[in-house]
């Protein structure tokens, strides 16, 4: 490696890229490239979808993981590996961890979802449970390590895992050599940063834009301060791209090769996950999402074609529910209203008739007939509704009120 080349990939280099994609031949999938006739639109150019969600696992992280675990010396794989994760690194160290015969203990939260724990179990690994965030359960996985010898295998900062995940980047010039602009989620940065390290070798002109949810985002921070920054208690639904400081080799590489870092907000990842279930029909996790979350607030005028990298698919079917609804709420597909009425019999049927007439499909129902605030013969209702968009929920409110209820706001 020469001078000049150490300077533009540092860690990590392209031809580690290209060995790591010789490693992973016949154990990663070269996933699926989809064209999306919707964001097209929205961004004026074509929109392709990398789909890392259909990769074994459910998530781009068996690249990284089994690269990684693939490099130990015999001795090392001898002492088992230990990695610390909330669901898609898990899962990734625990199938690599089986294809290569290595005893794996996997540390995730107490409150990770039942279906992570049990994929992970099921992959082959150990799963311990400890602490209620990250954070504390990576503590208790490098004391591990500490304590028996284990290999620890960090989810980000590892020149092995860097180059693993940059494999993604590779398969994307094949599927698409003619991309101007990737787009795709970071948290600790390992994929943005392999993506990098692959493309900018033969196509320096290739934009690549990181997106990051805007409760976690530690990236734009670090960038303008030259250095990883960390941030306190990151918040957002996220949690594939919840990290509260940028790994030290992937900052580096993204700071050098990364064109731009973007943020989105939690209403435009929900948005994004609804997009891809209905117009796609992908299943994807929010942070996986986080890409068609950057299209959809402020990707008109991008060059391209365009490739959004759709991270993962391991969603919690409890979490897909209510960001599905917090999706369509953001679309103004759902309404709550409150209003008076009088408390006769009859009287609910007849609210309800009014929002039959309107179009307006009632979810839920309540009742309040003890408020103080309420007169002798009053109730006050509270309607949970699904409307078809922003201008009929406007029309449903004026149904209401042209009817006489008082609506409450």
């Amino acid at each position: 490696m020469n001078h000049r080349t150490a300077d533009l990939f540092p860690h990590v280099t392209p031809d580690d890229v290209r060995g790591a994609q010789k490693m992973l031949s016949g154990v990663a999938r070269m996933t699926a490239m989809e064209s999306s006739r919707h964001l097209s639109q929205l961004v004026g150019a074509p929109v392709l979808l990398k789909c890392e969600n259909l990769q074994r696992t459910g998530s781009f992280k068996l690249r990284g993981a089994y690269v990684r675990i693939a490099g130990l010396l015999p001795e090392e794989r001898a002492a088992g590996v230990v990695a610390a994760s909330a669901g898609n690194h898990a899962q990734g160290v625990a199938l690599a961890s089986a294809l290569l015969g290595v005893h794996a203990t996997v540390f995730m939260p107490k409150g990770a979802p039942l279906p992570k724990i049990s994929a992970t179990e099921d992959y082959g690994a150990e799963v311990r449970l400890y602490g209620q965030v990250v954070d504390e359960t990576l503590a208790a996985a490098q004391e591990y390590a500490a304590r028996t010898g284990a290999v620890f295998i960090h989810p980000f900062d590892h020149p092995d895992v860097i180059a693993g995940q940059g494999t993604v980047g590779l398969e994307i010039l094949e599927q698409c050599p003619e991309v101007r602009t990737i787009v795709v989620g970071v948290g600790g940065g390992g994929l943005a940063a392999g993506i990098a390290v692959a493309v900018k070798a033969s196509r320096p002109e290739v934009r690549i834009i990181g997106v990051q949810a805007e409760g976690s985002a530690a990236y734009p921070p670090s960038l303008a301060a030259g250095h990883p920054v960390a941030i306190e208690n990151p918040t957002t639904m996220a949690d594939g791209i919840r990290v509260g400081r940028p790994g030290d080799m992937p900052f580096d590489i993204v700071g050098e090769l990364v064109d731009e870092v973007r943020t989105v907000g939690e209403d435009a990842l929900s948005a994004a996950l609804l997009l891809c279930l209905e117009r796609a029909k992908l299943v994807v996790e929010p942070a996986g999402a986080s890409p068609v979350a950057a299209l959809l607030d402020g990707g008109a005028g991008l060059e391209g074609p365009v490739v959004a990298v759709l991270s993962g698919g391991n969603v919690d079917p409890v979490l897909l529910q209510r960001v599905l609804r917090h999706g369509m709420a953001a679309q103004g597909r759902y309404l709550a209203v409150s209003l008076r009425l009088t408390d006769r019999p009859g009287a609910l049927a007849t609210l309800l008739g009014v929002l039959s007439a309107a179009d307006a499909n009632v979810l839920d129902v309540s009742h309040v007939r003890t408020d103080p605030r309420l007169g002798l013969t009053e109730a006050e209702v509270e309607l949970h509704l699904e409307t078809k968009g922003p201008a009929h929920c406007a029309e449903v409110g004026r149904a209401l009120r042209d009817a006489g209820y008082t609506v409450i706001d």
